[in-house]
């Protein structure tokens, strides 16, 4: 039985049953998971991972940052200036760990708002994801003195 987007409560609601035997499978007969729950969404009129484009009629401050959220430890943006494409592409990462970054063409800043699970599922606690092996690599901003960081 397909569900609407409304009907979905758990992982098993967005595996569909599939096509008839000697058909070919719609895209909506043949999705699960995530991809499932976007074209249910999208069949209703929503945007279930809130894809519209960041605001780019003013360039974020440090007091006022451009805010973007994240169900995610981290999240890529792309930032085009003020007004949009005012130039390429430059593209910054946030993170829990560091929810400020700052465009090095336009200066305009982001600021990351965590809006995911409060808790970790993995039972690590950390968000650094050490663990992993992978370490942030040093920059200069490693060496900023306190008193300067953004506040």
């Amino acid at each position: 039985m397909d569900r609407t987007l409304g009907e979905v409560s758990n992982e098993s609601d967005l595996m569909p049953e599939g096509a008839a035997p000697g058909t070919v499978p719609s895209d909506l007969e043949q999705a699960t998971g995530l991809e499932r729950l976007e074209i249910l969404g999208k069949m209703q009129g929503i945007d279930v991972f809130d894809m519209k484009p960041l605001p780019s009629d003013r360039l974020g401050t440090l007091k006022d940052p451009i805010f973007v959220k994240s169900f995610g430890d981290e999240q890529y943006l792309g930032c085009t200036g003020c007004p949009a494409d005012s130039h390429i592409v430059k593209w910054l990462t946030i993170s829990r760990d560091r929810p400020l970054g700052r465009c090095t063409e336009c200066g305009s800043c982001y600021m990351m708002e965590y809006v995911g699970p409060q808790d970790d599922h993995h039972g690590h606690g950390d968000h650094g994801h050490e663990h992993h092996g992978h370490k942030d690599p040093e920059t200069f901003a490693n060496y900023i003195k306190p008193e300067y960081y953004y506040r």
